[in-house]
């Protein structure tokens, strides 16, 4: 039988659940998620998804665009987190912390959080068997644990790839929640075949690799559209309590013409009351302390009533 939706996901229409409370009875819970990526010069060649745009490799103009970022941009976005005190969920490329200890170090510092975006950005989950999906977990989550003696928790599946095996291979390997399905607002559940998983909302809107790359907006609307999104989540989480995620690369909205509005984001974030600054752990916790077990009951009786 072919794998559904439904395989994963209960269809679940927003105005008919129950309304979600955040710590000090907050409007949105917002994390900030810098993307720290490490590139191959040469990528192992694969029959599903080119790594960098042009062929043949080596690809020396994209691949150094966004070193750039580890060598500049993630400094100088540093400075701004610095600034407005912002904490921060790395999505992480493993390599990083073997090849940039600088960059390690520095995250590490500031008591930054981290989920898995993979090993490097050039190698994706397509065509994973289930043998080598489960070893990639345990890779991620033994090499974060060797450099920082902390437990992997979350994961962004690296280059937004995945495998029909991956939210029961993550829930098997420890993993409590995943940042890859763009369908909600809200936190919701994840079906898999033993332990728990949720989905904690990632933003493709609010990403600058989306956005600055093609087709090429610029700081400015970057800044506008986080600060409408803002508006409606805010209005909207008088009701119930929604999620908000910037996604951001170092290589981008680190470069010197784009830093400042990074800084205006951060700026009219921080002039509302009723927003909950945090992690994407701390998300996950709160969701699985006070709502998943009731939203899986829930769904279940929709599901035996036909609701689904």
């Amino acid at each position: 039988m072919q794998p559904t939706l439904e395989q994963f996901i209960t269809y679940s229409p927003a105005p008919e659940r129950p309304p979600i409370r955040w710590p000090g009875d907050a409007r949105i819970a917002l994390w900030i998620a810098p993307n720290i990526e490490y590139y191959e010069y040469l990528p192992a060649p694969t029959p599903f998804k080119n790594p960098w745009p042009r062929v043949p490799h080596p690809d020396v103009m994209h691949y150094s665009y966004r070193d750039y970022g580890n060598r500049v941009g993630f400094w100088r976005m540093l400075e701004v987190f610095d600034q407005y005190r912002m904490p921060a969920t790395v999505s992480l490329n493993m390599a990083v912390l073997d090849h940039f200890p600088e960059v390690r170090d520095a995250m590490v510092k500031r008591d930054w959080e981290f989920m898995s975006h993979g090993i490097y950005n050039t190698r994706q989950l397509f065509g994973m068997s289930i043998e080598e999906e489960r070893a990639f977990y345990q890779d991620t989550m033994e090499t974060l644990r060797r450099h920082t003696g902390r437990q992997l928790k979350g994961m962004l599946g690296p280059a937004f790839t995945a495998t029909l095996n991956t939210p029961d291979l993550m829930a098997e390997a420890g993993f409590t929640y995943t940042t890859d399905w763009f369908i909600d607002d809200q936190p919701f559940p994840v079906k898999v075949k033993q332990g728990r998983l949720i989905n904690v909302p990632y933003s493709r809107e609010l990403n600058d690799s989306l956005l600055f790359q093609n087709p090429s907006f610029e700081g400015d609307y970057f800044l506008e559209i986080c600060k409408r999104q803002f508006d409606v989540l805010y209005d909207e989480g008088a009701t119930s309590g929604q999620v908000m995620c910037i996604a951001l690369h170092p290589y981008l909205i680190g470069q010197p013409h784009r830093i400042r509005f990074l800084a205006d984001i951060f700026d009219y974030i921080r002039s509302h009351k009723g927003v909950w600054i945090t992690t994407a752990e701390s998300i996950a916790d709160h969701y699985y302390e006070h709502y998943y077990d009731q939203e899986v009951a829930r769904l279940a009786g929709a599901a035996a009533t036909g609701r689904d």
